[in-house]
């Protein structure tokens, strides 16, 4: 049982009293020469200080010993505001104190406690955009699954890669540093073209050359592409709705080459824009593994939509 409303004396300040709501102090003070009776705490008359214990009133007749007896209970009282004081200062030069609930006395009840702590089914959240588990793409609405291998991009120059896998590497061609795998998530822009198999297809080639011929600060990396071909396309359910994927396996005049691919597909938030995700995989051992595409693809879901996965193979979900 928590102490019920009434003025208190203010651990934190016993030379006044404090309101207390029954639940929590509030910031109405008074004096304790104040003996007016405990009134709703959100009334303003209150003259502001810090909660102690009520007064001990003392009786306007009757022996003299019955004076002795309330003056030696005044006293009492006193003598413990003095020790609760003397408390609450040095606790001000350590660590920061817990706020406690009136200290019982002689007019406040027999127990007291602080504040209840929310259960956790009170205290429980929704998923985070911090879970380390996912990468959240908040302009087009999706979280991409960030595996093993991968981690959140760093020291990068194109603000739309999602996650790179880990490390770099010298490359091969030209000047620089090189990452084995990329995955870049966008908004389309550039037309108002609605079909994700056309956007996937005229995607493809813009997203090969990006990864392997001439990147945007106009380096080649690789030296250029010097084939590719068609390794795989098709529709793909992403985050519940209808897309279309191409994947192309490219070689490259320096290096193992690589995979590219180009995924379309309707945003679930706002106006549905449509969204292209880029993934680029050196070949070889040192690539990541080719099925990651089609993990990180399943893996994809709506922001704060858990269940509502995709991939190839899956369901298609409804056509925009």
């Amino acid at each position: 049982m928590t102490p019920p409303p009434g003025w208190y004396r203010d651990p934190s300040g016993p030379h006044v009293e404090r309101w207390w709501d029954g639940t929590a102090w509030t910031e109405h003070r008074r004096s304790p020469e104040a003996t007016t009776p405990q009134q709703p705490y959100a009334q303003p008359q209150f003259t502001p200080s810090t909660p102690s214990t009520p007064t001990v009133p003392l009786g306007t007749g009757g022996s003299g010993r019955g004076k002795a007896i309330a003056l030696t209970a005044a006293a009492v009282v006193l003598v413990a505001a003095i020790v609760t004081g003397a408390v609450v200062l040095r606790g001000d030069d350590g660590d920061p104190q817990t706020q406690t609930a009136p200290t019982p006395t002689s007019s406040a009840p027999t127990s007291a406690q602080t504040s209840p702590s929310p259960s956790p089914s009170e205290s429980s959240s929704e998923s985070s955009a911090d879970d380390p588990s996912v990468v959240v793409d908040e302009l087009n609405g999706i979280t991409l699954p960030l595996l093993d291998g991968w981690a959140r991009p760093e020291s990068v120059t194109e603000t739309d890669i999602m996650m790179t896998t880990s490390g770099t590497y010298d490359c091969p061609g030209d000047d620089g540093l090189c990452r084995h795998g990329t995955v870049i998530s966008r908004t389309v822009t550039s037309n108002d073209e609605k079909s994700p198999e056309t956007l996937a297809k005229d995607d493809i080639s813009e997203a090969a050359d990006r990864a392997y011929d001439r990147n945007k600060i106009n380096q080649r990396p690789f030296h250029g592409i010097t084939s590719h071909e068609v390794a795989e396309q098709g529709s793909v359910a992403v985050a519940g709705r209808t897309g279309y994927f191409v994947r192309w396996r490219v070689k490259t005049e320096a290096g193992p080459g690589g995979y590219v691919q180009s995924m379309a597909f309707p945003s679930s938030v706002g106006s549905e824009s449509m969204v292209m995700v880029r993934y680029a995989f050196d070949a070889g051992e040192e690539g990541p593994p080719l099925a990651d595409m089609d993990r990180i693809t399943k893996g994809i879901r709506p922001v704060g939509d858990e269940s509502t996965g995709g991939g190839v193979g899956s369901s298609i979900g409804p056509t925009q």
